[in-house]
């Protein structure tokens, strides 16, 4: 064994291995270096011993404090995060199977996965449980009932019930059309008061600003309860047509049940309405043709008016019982939603 003296360190062929270690062990160190430089200058440069002992100490103290801070938190590292680091770069880039089989290759990395993988198996399964709910929707609250299919919400809107038609009772230019208070009262049972949703189909509003829309109470599809039970007829026209069918379907299933408005009190027994004593005056779409009430109003997808001279005139032929009428003046048939055809000069 070769013995060599503190002086010899420096010299020679020795020097290539200790000035490179110093020189690291110098920036791994780097506060008690920094900190013996200017103890080193203090000590050279200040003659005065009592400035020069307050300047040590100044020096000193936070050498100390700071070196001891570094040297603690250098080799005190511990190797877990680049191990979570790693196995976190796994996860990314393989399935989930495949960390599991990662984990099995020791104890400390098992225990790194497993602490990855089981919150994102738990983050899947709430989204898919997120994406398997429907989307909820709230309800707005019924302010007060118009009229049979008419309601005004919380907001001040109003709101028509799409694809159906219920008896007149507060139309300006008709009387009380037979039914139409009972068509009213059960609109008013089912949701004054009330939380309700809504569903749009095609339109936003109606011509006379009201919002068109489909309206449930719970499970009751409002609409479709109020012709299925015979207080409205079907009466869907485009581009608003989503239940078009099905509320056809409920017609015919409350006309051969003989329900409300189709039963006797409405009813001359062939299904169409009466201008019999249950209607206040006689409404214009249940008269015959007549000089003063000879506009036809049929529906054919949507509502056109038909008056003398129209091509299409002669061969309109007018069944009162799908909600098709006839109109004393154009006026009239404009208010109430129908168009004038194409083809009348």
């Amino acid at each position: 064994m070769v013995n060599l003296k503190p002086s010899q360190l420096f010299t020679g062929k020795a020097k290539l291995i200790t000035i490179p270690v110093v020189v690291i062990a110098a920036l791994a160190l780097w506060p008690f270096t920094i900190g013996g430089l200017l103890v080193y200058a203090v000590y050279r440069y200040m003659p005065q011993s009592r400035l020069r002992n307050i300047a040590v100490a100044v020096i000193v103290i936070p050498t100390l404090f700071i070196g001891g801070t570094w040297t603690w938190a250098f080799f005190s590292k511990s190797p877990t995060p680049q191990v979570t680091e790693t196995v976190l770069q796994q996860s990314e880039e393989t399935p989930l199977a495949e960390a599991e089989e990662v984990a099995t290759s020791s104890p400390e990395v098992e225990a790194v996965v497993e602490a990855v993988v089981q919150p994102v198996e738990t983050t899947q399964a709430v989204s898919t449980e997120v994406e398997q709910q429907p989307a909820a929707v709230e309800g707005v609250l019924v302010k007060r009932v118009i009229d049979g299919d008419t309601i005004e919400l919380e907001t001040g809107q109003k709101v028509r019930y799409i694809g159906i038609d219920t008896p007149e009772t507060v139309h300006p230019d008709k009387p009380v059309q037979c039914f139409g208070k009972e068509a009213s009262a059960k609109n008013t049972s089912l949701v004054a008061g009330k939380r309700v949703r809504l569903e749009k189909d095609v339109s936003e509003t109606d011509r006379y600003g009201r919002l068109l829309r489909y309206v449930y109470v719970g499970d009751t599809f409002v609409n479709d309860y109020l012709v299925r039970q015979g207080y409205a007829n079907s009466s869907s026209y485009p581009p608003d047509v989503k239940y078009q069918e099905q509320f056809k379907q409920a017609e015919q299933e409350a006309r051969v049940n003989k329900r409300g408005l189709w039963g006797s009190a409405c009813s001359d027994g062939s299904g169409s309405a009466s201008s019999g004593a249950a209607i206040v005056a006689p409404a214009p779409d249940t008269q015959p043709t007549t000089p003063q009430c000879d506009i036809k109003g049929n529906i054919t997808g949507e509502k056109i008016y038909h008056v003398p001279g129209c091509a299409s005139y002669d061969k309109t032929v007018i069944d009162t019982s799908s909600g098709e009428r006839y109109f004393c003046t154009e006026a009239e048939a404009v208010a109430a939603g129908w168009r004038k055809a194409k083809n009348c000069p």
